[in-house]
């Protein structure tokens, strides 16, 4: 399904309103692009910056289909430097209300009934930053 699909859309719908505190002029990538891209990746099993990068890098294609990336995928570092800038509980908030609503749809016919996607209890390593007092996403 394409961007302005359900299944795909909610995703944009619910993330887009994470509140982006880097500087205007030096933004390189859309966090709702650097979001996905962190998203998908750990939905598939990538739990260091390394992998997320090496992930998005082998599906950019798939990727080009729903984001922007006018720059290119982001380095890891990107990644991570934003992952540590957005609010945690912002986040939360946003993933918790999209989980529950991708949960409920019946019209998803890429899972079917009784099927269990694990993502409860999902941290992403090293986005804590304790001297800030900011938890892990």
């Amino acid at each position: 399904m394409d961007r302005k699909g359900l299944y795909m859309g909610s995703f944009f719908d619910y993330f887009s309103v994470i509140y982006d505190p880097r500087q205007e002029g030096k933004i390189q990538h859309k966090l709702i692009d650097v979001l996905f891209i962190a998203v998908a990746a750990t939905v598939c099993r990538c739990d260091e910056w390394e992998e997320i990068e090496e992930w998005a890098i082998a599906k950019e294609e798939w990727l080009r289909k729903y984001l922007e990336l006018p720059n290119g995928i982001p380095s890891w570092y990107t990644i991570a430097r934003v992952l540590d800038v957005i609010s945690p509980k912002q986040f939360e908030k946003c993933f918790t209300a999209w989980m529950q609503e991708v949960t409920a749809m019946k019209e998803v016919t890429a899972m079917k009934e009784g099927t269990v996607v694990a993502i409860d209890g999902k941290t992403m390593r090293g986005t804590a930053n304790k001297r800030a007092g900011k938890r892990a996403v």
